[in-house]
Parts: C-alpha cells; sequence; structure tokens
C-alpha cells in the first residue's frame, strides 16, 4: 500500500511495516543516456511484489534533466561532531543557490519513517554509484549528529567544537536511525565484451599495468561493502543473506544488456527476489 507519513507517530506494533526501496542508479530515460537503468526496473518490481499490508515508498534518485541534485557532504565532523546537525543543515529544501535533491525529496524524513531500507543498484567502476555515495556520505548525521541545531547557532564552529566536550551534548550524541534494517541488492557486468582471454580489455596497450587478480574483490558485493559497514556503524543491521551481488550481461555488448532484455531474464528475476 502506499506510505501514510501520519503512521510513523504510532508505535511499529499499531502500524503497517514500511519500507523504502531505492534506485542508485544515475541513468534516467529522458535524460542522456536516454535508456531507463534496469535498478528503475528492479525497484517497480519489487514495490510490486512486497506484501501488499506494507507501505510501500520507492525512490529513483536518476539524474532527471532539471532537476536538483544531491549536494556533497561538507565534513563537518572534521571540525566537530557537534557540528554535524541531524538532519544535515549545510543545505536546505528549495533553495535556488544550492538546490539539494536529499531535503528536496524529504529523504531524511522517508528513511526515517521507514522500517527498512532495500537499496538497488550497479557496480560503477568497482564502487557504488556516485548518487549512492553521495546519498550516505550526507548520511554520516545518521552516526552521532546534532540533534539541536540552537546549541551551535545554527552552524558556529567554535560553539560546537566547545559543546562537544559538555555533559549535555553526550546525552545528544547517539545513533539517530538505529534499529532499522537494510538490505543491499548490487549487480554488474564485469566489463561486458571488453575483456580478452587472459580477462584485460581488449584495447588496453599496456597489459602489464592491470593484473585481474587485483580486480576479484572488488567485481563481487564487496563494492558496496562501504555503505553497508557505514550502516552497521550506525546501528543499521545488513544482515549477510540481505547483502548480494549479481553478474549479468558478461561477454555481451552493452547494448545487449538493458532493462528490456532483464525483464525476460528469469534466472535474474529469481536470484533478486529470493537472493
Amino acid at each position: 500500500m502506499k506510505p501514510n507519513d501520519n503512521n510513523a507517530k504510532l508505535p511499529p506494533e499499531q502500524r503497517p511495516f514500511r519500507v523504502l526501496i531505492i534506485s542508485g542508479s544515475d541513468r534516467r530515460q529522458y535524460n542522456c543516456p536516454g535508456v531507463d537503468s534496469k535498478s528503475r526496473m528492479l525497484m517497480l518490481r519489487m514495490a510490486e511484489l512486497l506484501p501488499k499490508e506494507w507501505e510501500i515508498d520507492y525512490e529513483d534518485l536518476g539524474n532527471v534533466y532539471a532537476r536538483s541534485r544531491i549536494q556533497s557532504c561538507n565534513a563537518c565532523v572534521s571540525t566537530s561532531m557537534a557540528l554535524c546537525v541531524w538532519p544535515c543543515n549545510c543545505y536546505k529544501k528549495n533553495d535556488d543557490k544550492e538546490p539539494d535533491l536529499m531535503w528536496d525529496l524529504d529523504m531524511y524524513a522517508r528513511l526515517d519513517m521507514a522500517d527498512a531500507w532495500a537499496i538497488i543498484g550497479p557496480h560503477n567502476w568497482y564502487a557504488a554509484t556516485s548518487n549512492l555515495k553521495l546519498m550516505f556520505d550526507r548520511l554520516v548525521c545518521m552516526n552521532g549528529g546534532n540533534p539541536d541545531e540552537e546549541t551551535i547557532d545554527h552552524k558556529d564552529p567554535e560553539k560546537a567544537m566547545a559543546f562537544e566536550h559538555t555533559e549535555e551534548w553526550k546525552e545528544l550524541n547517539i545513533n539517530h536511525l538505529e534499529g532499522r534494517t537494510a538490505g543491499f541488492y548490487c549487480y554488474g557486468d564485469q566489463a561486458g565484451e571488453e575483456r580478452d582471454k587472459t580477462g584485460r580489455p581488449q584495447i588496453l596497450r599496456h597489459p602489464e599495468y592491470l593484473d585481474p587478480k587485483d580486480e576479484e574483490i572488488w567485481n563481487t558485493r564487496h563494492a558496496y561493502g562501504p555503505l553497508v559497514l557505514q550502516c552497521r556503524y550506525s546501528g543499521i543491521e545488513v544482515p549477510d543473506h540481505l547483502w548480494t551481488y549479481k553478474v549479468f550481461g558478461r561477454d555481451k555488448k552493452y547494448s545487449e544488456n538493458q532493462a528490456e532484455h532483464l525483464s525476460n531474464n528469469t534466472e535474474v528475476l529469481q536470484h533478486f527476489m529470493i537472493g
């Protein structure tokens, strides 16, 4: 069912279970590259198949033309943990000067209201996508951030550094989203048809520069390891069986590994739903 934000005020036993599904691909149909992402297709499929009595929220982080983007983290924590405010106050909603998708989509509130998160995304150069990395960087504040910006006059670094040494700060310094559960489904094509028989790129003129063995750990679920560890560090459960990786499209042209091809790949879709 569609989420009802008013239910978030109720104790868990008095409201439906709520899930937030996030498509982490940077791609979108109505912008370059002009083709919808596979993670969006999987997100919508998951939303249809989850129990009907659950509240299902979902969001696509793709780069929609003329839409705001997720602003980068300013690393306030490196000055003082008390300077890093929960939720992030480095930016604000509907800001013309520094438009921020995290605030424009109310992502902090939606992450807070959800009992569980489902993160879906591809490998981009042995790592999570740019937009997912930006989102999780901006979630540093969930791990001990300052929930009361008035204690530091919104963003006064000197007051924050002093406040960090007070007894009041010890009471405020908590994991704000602790107790939730997250799952990660990441996938990749391991360079499609780019590789030769040795596992190196066919167009590489200096094969001695790359040992394919160096890639092995990153061509697995471990590409999303930093995001998983950030969740666990912040008190968000990520069970091993909900952190999975699937290869599809290997040895194929990229044009032959699109969302429409995935919709007919029963082996991948079964893996997606059962892990």
